[in-house]
């Protein structure tokens, strides 16, 4: 769900609701405050781990999760400690994506600092290590959790956040970066999520290299895609659903009629993506997922297809 203009809780819920309803495997939402258009009058933020929360409630089957939190917004022992919790309200259904943040001016309207990409980046490998960490920490350890870092400090938690699952939650890392992206999500991801704009044959490529020069299994982690949709019965109502796509991803759309729709979608299990999620501009337009749903999902079988 990447919103044009915001939303309430009961919107996110009808959207994901309609998502179960219409047999998508998941339900992700963006870890953002503000919109495309960052001076959007009309745009309504909320926070995305507390409406995450309460889907993790009001539904019953589908995975849950964000594309992708940004560490910038949360310290570590608090973000790990959320997550562990809503997986718990879930039941387990609970996937965790995270990034280094990237929306400069969000943070300035919200009063987060912004260092720049060789700091974030630092900072999301130290978090990705207590949190991990705190998850792995065994009950009854004496010594507890640990961590010194050049940014973080954790002194000997001996109460750490439980998940539901077990280990943790699966972890989804991504973008576009050439190096430091792929290295760090070689050591941490059970997802690898290629960024919308690249070249996403070089992209698995590059991942797989980084796999090789740690001695991971390339072929372990799930590797997926972000792909806008707008699906229509005629070319009309297409590029109506169309005119919602912001500029931006205009270029990364798949965009026609059920069929045309699929095969886009199709083509990326060839490059050897196993997983979809497809943005959602429109969160009030839930015929255009029942429709997906019921017409472009039967030709996916062999690929996880993640809604809204």
């Amino acid at each position: 769900m990447e919103p044009r203009h915001g939303a309430r809780y009961e919107d996110i819920l009808a959207l994901a609701l309609a998502t179960e309803r219409a047999g998508f495997d998941g339900f992700f939402r963006s870890d953002h405050l503000l919109g495309v258009d960052p001076d959007d009058p009309a745009y309504r933020p909320t926070d995305c781990w507390t409406t995450l929360g309460g889907l993790a409630r009001d539904t019953e089957r589908i995975r849950l999760g964000a594309l992708m939190s940004a560490a910038t917004f949360r310290a570590p022992g608090l973000l790990a400690t959320v997550v562990a919790s809503v997986d718990e309200m879930s039941g387990g259904r609970v996937e965790f994506g995270v990034g280094t943040g990237w929306f400069a001016r969000e943070h300035a309207a919200f009063g987060f600092p912004f260092p720049d990409t060789g700091e974030r980046f630092d900072r999301l490998e130290e978090q990705l290590e207590i949190i991990t960490g705190l998850w792995r920490t065994p009950l009854g350890d004496e010594q507890g959790f640990s961590f010194e870092g050049v940014h973080y400090r954790i002194e000997a938690n001996r109460t750490p956040p439980r998940p539901f699952q077990s280990p943790h939650p699966p972890i989804l890392i991504g973008g576009t970066g050439p190096k430091r992206t792929p290295a760090i999500a070689a050591r941490y991801a059970s997802e690898f999520n290629a960024g919308l704009g690249g070249d996403l044959r070089e992209q698995m490529a590059t991942f797989t290299r980084a796999c090789e020069e740690i001695g991971r299994d390339p072929g372990e982690p799930r590797r997926s895609a972000c792909v806008p949709v707008a699906c229509g019965s005629t070319p009309a109502e297409a590029e109506r659903r169309a005119e919602g796509i912001a500029p931006f991803f205009r270029g990364a759309a798949a965009i026609g009629s059920p069929d045309q729709v699929a095969e886009q979608l199709a083509g990326l299990g060839e490059l050897g993506f196993d997983t979809v999620y497809l943005f959602i501009f429109d969160i009030h337009d839930l015929d255009h997922i029942a429709q997906i749903g019921a017409e472009v999902l039967p030709h996916l079988t062999a690929t996880k297809v993640a809604g809204p």
